[in-house]
C-alpha cells in the first residue's frame, strides 16, 4: 500500500495532507451513524406511538386525539435534535458520545 494516501506509521489508515494520521478519523463517522440510527429509531417510536394513539381516539369519535396526531411529526424530529445536541456536548467535553 504505497502512495500519498497511506500512512507509513499505521498501515491501512489514511494520512492528512500534512502527513500525520487523522486522530479519531473513524470515530466521527461512527458517532454520526449511531446518532442517526438512534434518532431515527427513537423518533419513529415516539411519533408512531403518538400517531397510533391519536388516530385510535379519532376513529372512536374522540376528537381530542387530533391533539396527539398533528404534532407527532415535529415532536419526533425534536427527539433527533435533542440527541444531536447531547452528542455535540459530549464531544466538546472530550468523552465518548455513547457514555462509555
Amino acid at each position: 500500500m504505497g502512495g500519498r494516501l497511506s500512512n507509513p506509521d499505521r498501515p491501512g489508515r489514511l494520512a492528512k495532507a500534512g502527513g500525520g494520521a487523522i486522530p479519531g478519523g473513524m470515530g466521527m463517522r461512527e458517532e454520526i451513524l449511531l446518532l442517526g440510527l438512534s434518532a431515527g429509531v427513537l423518533g419513529a417510536l415516539v411519533g408512531g406511538l403518538m400517531l397510533a394513539v391519536g388516530l385510535g381516539m379519532v376513529t372512536q369519535n374522540a376528537h381530542a386525539g387530533w391533539v396527539l396526531v398533528l404534532p407527532a411529526g415535529p415532536i419526533a424530529g425534536a427527539v433527533g435534535y435533542a440527541l444531536a445536541k447531547r452528542t455535540a456536548k459530549r464531544l466538546a467535553a472530550g468523552e465518548s458520545p455513547r457514555g462509555r
